[in-house]
């Protein structure tokens, strides 16, 4: 019987977002995760924040994993130039960095796990995921192609770690206005924050059923 974590008897979502980078001051994954409640559905809501750096990410990622035993797995990060919300569906075995990451590295056409399967599938309900954000009057869609920087990064090592233990994956989410991106798609910050509790919701939907 798997274990729900560290002396909880309801079940824990661990949920990941991203500090700012590429010159940003402001990552909305990062707000969005100051925000969530502690409780969602009567399930804790364990938050923990990620340095956008491709050798530390995943580590600390995966530790919190291992401490907790969570129920979910929900990791989220910003898509720039998008204008959904975007679960992925896929995460690939490459790092391949158009701009360094914030402690200076800049992979090129490197594998994230020698010799690990060139892809690896999220186990979220996408589906229903982006059914319930829609329904909400709210946009979102799949997406197939996580990007290969540190977000897929992140998607990649927790799906080959986790293995299919409990529902993992990824929401890619667009800029906010305050970013000031001029003439690139954004959402309102309450908008995708309703957007990620929805999301959260939908994935505590599937694990009662």
């Amino acid at each position: 019987m798997q274990k729900e974590g560290i002396g909880n008897s309801h079940k824990i979502i661990l949920v990941s977002a991203f500090e700012p980078f590429n010159g940003d001051d402001i990552n909305p994954t990062q707000q969005i995760l100051e925000q969530l409640p502690d409780n969602i559905d009567d399930c804790s809501i364990v938050k923990v924040l990620l340095p956008v750096e491709f050798m530390k990410a995943p580590e600390m990622l995966k530790d919190e994993y291992d401490r907790l035993s969570p129920s979910a797995v929900i990791m989220l990060g910003q898509a720039g130039g998008r204008n959904a919300i975007t679960p992925e569906t896929t995460a690939v075995n490459l790092m391949n960095a158009s701009i360094p990451d914030n402690a200076g590295f800049k992979p090129v056409e490197l594998p994230i796990i020698d010799n690990g399967p060139e892809t690896l599938k999220s186990t979220l309900p996408a589906d229903a995921i982006v059914g319930a954000i829609n329904k909400s009057g709210l946009t979102a869609k799949l997406s197939n192609d996580a990007g290969r920087y540190v977000c897929n990064n992140v998607f990649y090592y927790m799906a080959y770690n986790v293995e299919n233990k409990v529902p993992t994956g990824f929401i890619h989410v667009p800029f906010i206005k305050e970013q000031g991106h001029e003439n690139l798609p954004f959402m309102e910050f309450e908008n995708l924050y309703k957007g990620i509790v929805i999301a959260i919701k939908a994935v505590i939907n599937e694990l009662n059923q």
